[in-house]
């Protein structure tokens, strides 16, 4: 493709240089339209097989794959991150992890990674297509560049993908029932239990008076004093009646607020 791009750059140099001259003389229409197609076309697929080229070349210089780089640039990125935290970073299960840098240790030099990648020293078959490749003993074996201990895995251990605590469910306390009417029974005195202990009675029925006395005029404290709630009407704001003009003592449950506002008025007028 490069030397089809010198040729066809060629050409259309030619025919600038002699755009002058008659066009009898120079190529038609359709022959102009199909260079220019070819150049079009042939300039933008050698650029991108060049960018291709390049970066394979790069790969086989540092003997990494797309994934390794991508894996070396996260390693990269969690270590500055510990750096800030004090060498310790914070897993996906919650736990303090400590993280150590550690160096890509597939890559053993530059000519040793390209003799590896295409699997042979002569040069001149690296250009062949069907000239060699690593064997396949080497698919489970790779030299290694000895700047870690032989028991770092790589690629290091990613925190985030560490798996979360599995929850343990204590069986000891839960019960086991033969059959579901059982299940069933044991609901509803537990449902009965529950009426008795919140002054509803045992069918559920409410219980104002213990209700109100309970939830709405006192409270007892554990110290067992009792303390008076008091039970006069506010807003949300916490405004009374008092605030809107309004006798509180004529107050009545039986008297709607309305009325009680209607009064005042009228006292006024």
């Amino acid at each position: 493709m490069s030397i089809l791009e010198f040729h066809l750059y060629q050409r259309a140099l030619y025919i600038w240089d002699n755009r002058n001259l008659p066009a009898y003389l120079g190529p038609p229409v359709w022959g102009m339209a199909h260079l220019l197609v070819l150049i079009i076309v042939n300039s933008l697929t050698l650029f991108a097989l060049t960018v291709l080229l390049v970066g394979a070349t790069h790969s086989l210089a540092i003997n990494t794959t797309m994934i390794e780089t991508w894996e070396i640039e996260r390693h990269e990125a969690l270590v500055d991150r510990s750096r800030k935290l004090g060498g310790y970073v914070y897993a996906s299960n919650g736990k303090r992890v400590r993280v150590q840098h550690q160096e890509f240790p597939y890559d053993i030099g530059i000519w040793k990674n390209l003799v590896q990648g295409m699997g042979t020293r002569n040069v001149l078959v690296w250009l062949l297509p069907f000239g060699g490749a690593p064997s396949i003993k080497l698919a489970t074996d790779w030299e290694v560049n000895g700047f870690e201990d032989a028991d770092m895995l790589w690629p290091p251990l990613d925190p985030e993908k560490l798996p979360k605590a599995v929850r343990r469910i204590d069986e000891s306390g839960l019960r086991d029932y033969d059959t579901p009417e059982e299940e069933m029974e044991a609901f509803r005195r537990r449902q009965k239990d529950d009426f008795v202990r919140r002054g509803w009675g045992e069918d559920g029925a409410h219980d104002t008076n213990e209700i109100r006395r309970r939830y709405m005029f006192e409270d007892e404290e554990p110290s067992g004093h009792t303390v008076n709630v008091d039970a006069r009407w506010t807003n949300a704001e916490g405004d009374r009646l008092a605030d809107f003009g309004v006798d509180e003592d004529e107050n009545d449950d039986d008297v709607p607020l309305g009325e009680l506002l209607r009064r005042r008025k009228n006292k006024d007028l």
